[in-house]
């Protein structure tokens, strides 16, 4: 039997779901009614699938369902491996009433909702994310796509989901970098938005590092409410939902120049943090305290506090400088206005990002 935690919904109008968060769901909680026709494509990983697709298969009582596996790795979302799922829905012979399923992590749920909204012009898709980063970010929203050699994510399509299907147990499978990863998205939201939910995270970030089911589920649940709060109020993000991205214009730098995989996106965007807040706190926003405070709570959950030893303030500079929040050449960044309040702005002083960069580059050099 499964255990229903949390059931909470992302409210947009016609297209509202919801998003299920519990113990023992993959193979026990049946998805067949949000599925309008009768084909249904999985599509997951070579990490994954051995572990979940037979019970995802369960899922979806009465329903031809077909599945495709990926290679894994953020390498891979790209061109190439997205036609692997358009090459198995055609030699499936699946028509517009399918419904694609993302079984997997971050990667998998980007790419098999860019597929969707390709497929015959777009077919409906759920999400069954399977790692605690895209449990608590990528798997609710809508936002999907691929990489470019040149920049993260600038390829994709707005696209929502039927459905978010959260199994908890899941996270136990993953390696402990993993976890840390998905902190990095979790402690986000009590700097942008929850200060008590902050508050919280320091507390029990040792529970989390741990993988204590309790906390764990706790967190996802209030990171997901977050999430869907703000995505309901700005879904194609033209203003606030541009917060969600702290720390992912300097982590987005990180991972492009790294290459793909190398850093794991929370990896990134952990440290994108500590830099956005590091020039928050060079613009006067907040304190030498907080800032110290910050990289605190993300140096506990385990994730890095200096980029490649080999990244330059240069390299920065021209990787985020295809930024998608950048509008008519400017640089736009989400600084903190303080704990809890964040904004984008192009208005940092360009002496103050020098500076910045000048200073994490400085201490691997």
């Amino acid at each position: 039997m499964y255990n229903l935690l949390h059931k909470l919904s992302v409210d947009l109008g016609a297209r509202s779901y919801p998003i299920m968060i519990g113990e023992g769901l993959l193979g026990e909680y049946d998805l067949s009614d949000y599925v309008g026709g009768s084909q249904v494509m999985i599509v997951t990983n070579d990490i994954v699938g051995p572990l979940y697709l037979e019970q995802a298969l369960a899922c979806f009582p009465g329903k031809r369902v077909d599945s495709v596996v990926l290679p894994d790795g953020e390498q891979h979302k790209d061109w190439q491996t997205l036609n692997l799922i358009f090459d198995a829905l055609l030699e499936k012979r699946h028509t517009r009433k399918t419904t694609l399923v993302a079984l997997g992590g971050g990667v998998v749920g980007d790419m098999t909702g860019f597929a969707a909204a390709s497929y015959q012009r777009g077919v409906p898709f759920i999400q069954i994310p399977t790692t605690l980063l895209s449990q608590v970010d990528s798997s609710v929203g809508g936002k999907t796509g691929i990489n470019h050699p040149l920049g993260k994510n600038m390829i994709g399509a707005f696209h929502q989901p039927e459905v978010v299907l959260i199994d908890t147990n899941t996270l136990q499978s993953l390696p402990p970098r993993e976890v840390s990863a998905g902190l990095a998205e979790i402690i986000k939201y009590g700097l942008i938005r929850d200060t008590d939910f902050l508050d919280w995270l320091e507390q029990g970030i040792d529970q989390l590092v741990a993988c204590d089911s309790k906390a764990l589920a706790e967190a996802i649940f209030r990171s997901c409410a977050c999430k869907a709060e703000v995505v309901a109020q700005d879904e194609r993000e033209t203003g606030l939902r541009a917060t969600l991205n702290l720390g992912h214009t300097f982590g987005h730098a990180i991972e492009t120049f790294a290459g793909y995989g190398n850093w794991l996106h929370g990896e990134a965007v952990g440290l994108g943090m500590i830099m956005a807040a590091d020039l928050s706190a060079k613009e006067g926003s907040i304190t030498q305290a907080e800032y110290d405070r910050i990289v605190r709570i993300v140096s506990s959950a385990g994730l890095p506090v200096l980029p490649p030893a080999d990244m330059s303030p240069a390299h920065f500079v021209n990787l985020m400088a295809v930024d998608k929040k950048n509008v008519d050449g400017q640089l736009r960044l989400v600084l903190l206005r303080s704990v809890g309040d964040a904004v984008v702005t192009a208005d940092a002083s360009p002496s103050n990002l020098s500076a910045t960069l000048m200073a994490f580059c400085r201490q691997q050099s």
